[in-house]
């Protein structure tokens, strides 16, 4: 079983920062992917951004360079679980619910493309307002 914490949401002003953590603790070390998601306006949840222990990295297409993923302190160190987003140039269509995803499975396929289907353990997500 592995339980997933989001911390590190807030309201910011357009085009502020904000840095999202994440701290997994559990059977950690059959984790191989990690990743956020978030829920908009909208029903569905969205894909944000997804790294593996190797590395690879996978993004949204709305993210367009604002956001970046960091796996601390290093990709290939299972032990390591902790994960942040660090999101800058921020739009009120970024506010919504962010969610702390991961599987036991590397960025491939459906989690590459980031489908929320794809990934079995989730966080209860953590709020993020931006507005003017």
């Amino acid at each position: 079983r592995v339980e997933l914490v989001e911390s590190g949401g807030g309201s910011v002003q357009i085009g502020g920062s904000l840095s999202l953590s994440c701290a997994a603790s559990g059977e950690v070390t059959d984790l191989v992917t990690m990743g956020w998601f978030r829920r908009t306006s909208g029903d569905e949840r969205e894909g944000v951004a997804g790294m593996d222990i190797d590395g690879k990295t996978a993004y949204g297409d709305f993210v367009k360079g604002r956001f970046t993923i960091i796996r601390e302190p290093g990709a290939g160190d299972k032990s390591n679980q902790i994960m942040y987003l660090d999101m800058n140039s921020l739009k009120p269509e970024d506010t919504g619910t962010y969610y702390c995803v991961s599987d036991m499975l590397p960025l491939l396929g459906a989690r590459a493309r980031l489908l929320d289907t794809a990934f079995h353990y989730w966080g209860p997500g953590t709020q993020v307002t931006v507005s003017s």
